[in-house]
């Protein structure tokens, strides 16, 4: 089962604000490996296949580091198709003498990275959903430790060259304020389905049973507040819809809780009540 195209509702595009251009890019295709596939004086567009794009980056006027204890951007997920590309990246971050921080969630086997501006990256790859351990619909996911030497064990070792063309956008997982009008946003308007509860704290949603699409915590502070419009962070993430009479419908379910709906430059564009802006994308 595929969990990242039609008839799924997925995370496609990730757009981030940065304080220095050159400084990112350098960082997204030397660390992370992507392609640019667009650039201009203050943005860039960045690609896995060359030629969809996963990250956009730009650098906005009079742009300011991001203030501690907002909400916004917890971290976005590159999934990676294969184990060896894991393995692959790990030897690269090692050989540069990155820092970064791992963990077997049962579902999954992740990397934890920051780019130069603090915004949260993990890469992963997906364990088999036959091994998903699913209860009273809720899925089992955890924080073990990863196990380095099964990973690296792995046979047919290349040499790293960048994330490889199979690379999706796996999740989001973002800051929020709180979490009952959250949950009534992401369920009742954007008809996504809690897959696992994390005490009070944390949530996670899926589509079609894959174990989480977005993650929602309040870690940052219950009522925690938006960042200003020019702080570095989440601009916004696009989901990415199988059909025109799907967005129909959850526009029309998002109108009805009285989350916001407007259409900026031919895409329906709306916020969850923490101010993180949602892309409605076919």
């Amino acid at each position: 089962m595929n969990f990242h195209h039609e008839p799924i509702t997925f995370v496609g595009q990730v757009n981030l604000k940065v304080q220095n251009l050159e400084r990112s890019l350098a960082f997204y295709q030397q660390v992370i490996g992507f392609k640019v596939l667009e650039q201009t004086e203050r943005s860039a567009s960045l690609t896995a296949d060359g030629k969809t794009v996963l990250l956009s980056i730009e650098q906005p006027d009079n742009v300011v580091p991001k203030q501690g204890r907002t909400t916004g951007l917890y971290h976005y997920a590159l999934l990676l198709p294969k184990r060896s590309d894991l393995a692959n990246i790990v030897r690269h971050f090692v050989e540069i003498g990155l820092r970064f921080g791992s963990s077997d969630h049962l579902v999954s086997e992740a990397l934890y990275l920051s780019d130069p501006d603090e915004n949260g990256i993990e890469i992963y790859i997906d364990r088999a959903p036959s091994e998903w351990d699913w209860k009273n619909g809720e899925v089992a996911m955890t924080v073990d430790p990863l196990n380095f030497a099964d990973l690296l064990a792995g046979g047919n070792q290349q040499s790293w060259k960048g994330l490889p063309a199979g690379t999706v956008m796996g999740h989001i997982h973002l800051h929020v304020s709180e979490l009952k009008k959250t949950e009534e946003f992401y369920i009742k308007g954007l008809g996504f389905e809690v897959v696992n509860r994390y005490g009070a704290q944390a949530l996670f949603i899926s589509d079609g049973k894959y174990h989480h699409h977005i993650g929602l915590n309040t870690w940052n502070g219950v009522g925690a507040p938006s960042p200003s419009p020019n702080s570095t962070g989440l601009e916004s993430y696009t989901l990415m819809l199988p059909n025109e009479e799907k967005r129909n419908e959850i526009i029309a379910q998002l109108k009805n809780i009285g989350a916001p709906v407007t259409e900026e430059n031919g895409s329906f564009v709306t916020s969850d009540p923490s101010g993180n802006r949602i892309l409605l994308q076919v």
